[in-house]
């Protein structure tokens, strides 16, 4: 992965060391905590932010995280000991988004959104996001940003243009209406996170000091792992950006037998949203959960449905 943007904690163009991508996760562990069995799997997970190491630890697992860019590695560390909560280039990108849409847009600034946040009815909360939310000021910003050749598509980086669909503008309303339509707002953090850039105020610290952490490909970490080393592998989004041959590396990596989670921006196949729809964060289109079966060519794969 030394070539990918992950290596070196850029989505966007430009040049330096390692930085940080994340200072927050925006995937819902839910996911995760309701495929796995009640207590004591054996996890690996990519580190970024910590969230859903925590997540998985406090839930009783044991867990490894890994992560290649060293910078997100050290400050998951920091924050899985307690450490403060710190701003990454995502959050900087969604800041200068929400910042965009709070001046242009009345229905878009902090006091407004708080209000539609606090909604605990999936009715109601979707005819809000219709009639004040997802107006023509919003589509026209979005796609300004959004659309290939707009604002976000001109400073991405090439590996992950080809990740994100070509009308994200609508494909990301849609993803938020799906979201707002099917669980309430105030037991959303990751809704919190995205539309006013706070954590939710019922929010559980981010504290579990003895998860393991291992700076690596993850390719590496699998591919050293005993036969059965680990029952779970949550994958986050790392094939969105590297090629085809990193995916073939990290699908031969995994051993039969366990549960692995996959997320990623593309679009979903004719299957529909699945799992997605599930992930309360609302920006993934692709949550794959799959158990592999015991043949090492994956030909006994079973997809676990939600």
């Amino acid at each position: 992965m030394s070539a990918t943007p992950w290596t070196g904690g850029r989505i966007l163009g430009g040049f330096g060391g390692p930085r940080l991508l994340f200072g927050r996760m925006y995937e819902d562990y839910g996911v995760e905590l309701g495929v796995l069995p009640a207590s004591r799997s054996r996890v690996l997970c990519i580190a970024s932010a910590g969230d859903t190491a925590a997540a998985l630890h406090r839930a009783g697992h044991d867990v490894t995280a890994v992560d290649i860019n060293p910078v997100q590695l050290a400050y998951a560390r920091a924050r899985l000991a307690g450490g403060a909560s710190v701003e990454g280039a995502a959050e900087a990108l969604m800041r200068l988004g929400r910042g965009a849409a709070g001046t242009l847009l009345f229905a878009w600034r902090e006091a407004a959104l708080r209000t539609f946040l606090a909604l605990d009815d999936p009715t109601r909360q979707v005819r809000c996001w219709r009639r004040d939310l997802d107006g023509p000021g919003l589509r026209r910003l979005m796609r300004w940003a959004l659309r290939p050749g707009g604002a976000l598509a001109m400073a991405l980086r090439p590996s992950f243009t080809s990740v994100v669909p070509a009308r994200f503008d609508e494909v990301f309303r849609q993803r938020l209406e799906r979201t707002v339509a099917r669980h309430p707002n105030v037991r959303n953090p990751w809704l919190w996170r995205l539309f006013v850039g706070t954590e939710h105020p019922g929010a559980v610290p981010v504290h579990a000091p003895d998860v393991r952490l291992v700076q690596g490909d993850v390719v590496d970490v699998l591919e050293r792992s005993p036969r059965g080393g680990y029952d779970a592998v949550t994958l986050s989004n790392v094939l969105d950006g590297p090629g085809p041959a990193f995916a073939g590396q990290l699908r031969a990596a995994v051993r039969p037998g366990g549960i692995v989670v996959l997320r990623s921006f593309r679009e979903p196949g004719p299957a529909g949203a699945g799992w997605a729809a599930q992930d309360r964060s609302a920006l993934w289109g692709v949550v794959r959960v799959v158990r592999l079966g015991a043949n090492p060519d994956g030909t006994n794969d079973r997809r676990i449905n939600p």
